[in-house]
This record gives structure tokens, C-alpha cells and sequence, in this order.
């Protein structure tokens, strides 16, 4: 199970990357808190692809060093913990997107954040 769930994460982490630098780069330039291109000298599609990056990167790593996964997976739930403000900022500022229209649709989506850091977490521990 845990296997399957560490592929599946992999998997979903690659393709959200890939979506990052390519046909959701707007949709993600949302989630970018002001604070971020006020603190790191790039602008918001910068941060996006910069993110996007690291996406493809983590994912990868989760299937090509499987003897490093608990290293990877502690970084990928860092790394989830690292974006939350970006869901906390598109929540506050009522910024739509992926479908994220209202304001439950966008608090919903918070509650599922930490549902990531501990997938990464559960399915990259021996």
C-alpha cells in the first residue's frame, strides 16, 4: 500500500510540475502570496516555474532513489508546508482559481494541505 501511495504522489508531483511550466502557469501565479515576490527578486511566473521545478524534482526522486525516499519524503512535506501560505493568501485575498471560485471551495482546499505533508510523510517512512 505504501508503495503504491509513494507512486501515486510521485506521480501526481511530476504532473503538476510539468502543469506549472506549462498550461496552469496563470492559474498557480494565483496562489502566490505578495510577501514571496516582495521577499525573492522574481516575479510571480518566476516563482511558479521555480516551484514547478521542484515539483518534477521531488517527484522524480521519489522513484529514482529509493533508498533515499525517507530523506525525499521529509523534504516533500516540508516542501507542502513551505506553499501553505500561498493556499492561505489565494483563501484571504479571494483569489479564484483551479475551480476554486468561492470562498469554501478555497477553505476546503486548506483543510487538505496537511493531508499532503502527512501522505508524504506515511508513504516515504521504512
Amino acid at each position: 500500500m505504501k508503495t503504491f501511495a509513494r507512486l501515486l504522489l510521485a506521480g501526481s508531483m511530476i504532473f503538476a510540475g510539468v502543469s506549472h511550466l506549462f498550461w496552469a502557469r496563470k492559474e498557480f501565479q494565483a496562489q502566490v502570496p505578495e510577501f514571496v515576490t516582495e521577499l525573492v527578486p522574481i516575479d510571480e511566473d518566476g516563482v511558479v516555474v521555480a516551484s514547478g521545478v521542484v515539483e518534477i524534482a521531488l517527484g522524480a526522486a521519489l522513484v529514482i532513489f529509493p533508498k533515499e525516499r525517507s530523506r525525499v519524503g521529509l523534504i516533500l512535506a516540508a516542501f507542502f508546508v513551505a506553499v501553505f501560505p500561498g493556499n492561505i493568501s489565494q483563501y484571504i485575498n479571494r483569489r479564484d482559481g483551479f475551480g476554486l471560485d468561492t470562498d469554501l471551495k478555497r477553505l476546503v482546499r486548506l483543510v487538505f494541505q496537511p493531508v499532503l505533508v502527512a501522505w508524504a510523510w506515511w508513504s516515504t517512512r521504512p
